[in-house]
């Protein structure tokens, strides 16, 4: 996924894989899901960055072994595959996500839908007081300034 976002990714720097797993961790946290991302390799020597993200399990493949056989285990051992999405641009793996009946999404896609996620405001449930969102009454400004000791 990381290849695939790098070439709709804003912003004057490309996203680096930690990056990318903070940005999907606030997207999962936000809609209250998680989920793993596997990258290539076996990442940095220090992956403490990788530490304490929210929503998401970041694991790496292992030297020599392929990504994309690894998510297609994780798809075949998958107990629930119909509560299952899979992110990928990958025909491969889009398929095999298919065949157990879970959800196949493009890189592309899902990244397009995270970032109207995140950009949209948190409105429901998360309301200011009434008081917050058109002001003091003069009445009650008045108290107020007679409590401090404040003449206007």
């Amino acid at each position: 996924m990381l290849w695939a976002v790098m070439g709709v990714a804003e912003g004057p720097e490309e996203i680096s894989d930690v990056g990318l797993c903070w940005v999907v961790g606030r997207y999962l946290t936000r809609i209250g899901e998680a989920g793993e991302i596997v990258f290539d390799g076996t990442g940095p020597r220090d992956k403490s960055d990788f530490d304490n993200i929210d929503g998401v399990e970041v694991l790496f493949a292992g030297f020599g072994t392929d990504t994309d056989t690894v998510i297609e285990n994780k798809i075949k051992a998958n107990t629930a595959p119909r509560r299952l999405t899979v992110v990928s641009s990958d025909r491969r793996l889009r398929k095999a996500a298919r065949a157990r009946r879970a959800n196949a999404v493009k890189s592309e896609v899902f990244w397009s839908e995270l970032q109207g996620e995140l950009a949209r405001k948190r409105v429901a449930g998360r309301r200011e007081p009434m008081g917050k969102e058109h002001g003091l009454s003069e009445g009650e400004t008045q108290q107020w300034l007679e409590f401090f000791g404040i003449e206007e």
